[in-house]
């Protein structure tokens, strides 16, 4: 079942977001560093070039680090991205700083993806987009986390 309250509100994200495209401040500045944390990084966008049709856009990464929040340990993790785009796109220097600001950051890896997930879609309001973090081996187990936009269908036993 969709949500119209909830799509309503991404194409209003989306609207004023295409109003400040082409904004980049990333891209084309050599000089510019990461932010500190997440709550600190902006996704920019850019006007979708092709918004009659579904496509799909595929980012990777195997240089992502956040930190375990009970030891203090670095985690890393192989980020994957994908996304059907609506009006906007993700630029993607944006999104390697905005990744880039997890290095200090603790949290659970399953708070982690699905935080990336929900930053992306109030960011670009896709069609689609599925985050999944490869996170690496740690005491012989090694753990992967999906998140998907729009949520799993409706009746699903979520107990």
């Amino acid at each position: 079942m969709i949500d119209l309250n909830r799509l309503r509100a991404h194409f209003d994200v989306a609207v004023a977001k295409s109003k400040r495209a082409g904004q980049l401040t990333l891209l084309g500045h050599s000089d510019a560093t990461p932010p500190a944390s997440p709550a600190e990084a902006r996704l920019e966008t850019f006007p979708n070039p092709a918004p009659k049709r579904d496509y799909r856009i595929h980012f990777e990464t195997d240089d992502f680090t956040s930190v375990c929040p009970v030891t203090g340990q670095p985690d890393f993790a192989r980020i994957d991205i994908d996304y059907v785009p609506d009006r906007l796109c993700i630029e993607s220097k944006s999104l390697k700083f905005y990744l880039a600001s997890y290095r200090n950051e603790r949290a659970f890896n399953e708070a982690v993806t699905n935080r990336i997930l929900d930053d992306f879609v109030k960011a670009c309001a896709p069609r689609e987009a599925i985050v999944t973090a490869q996170f690496s081996a740690r005491g012989g187990i090694a753990l992967t986390v999906r998140a998907e936009y729009p949520d799993s269908e409706p009746g699903c036993d979520r107990r």
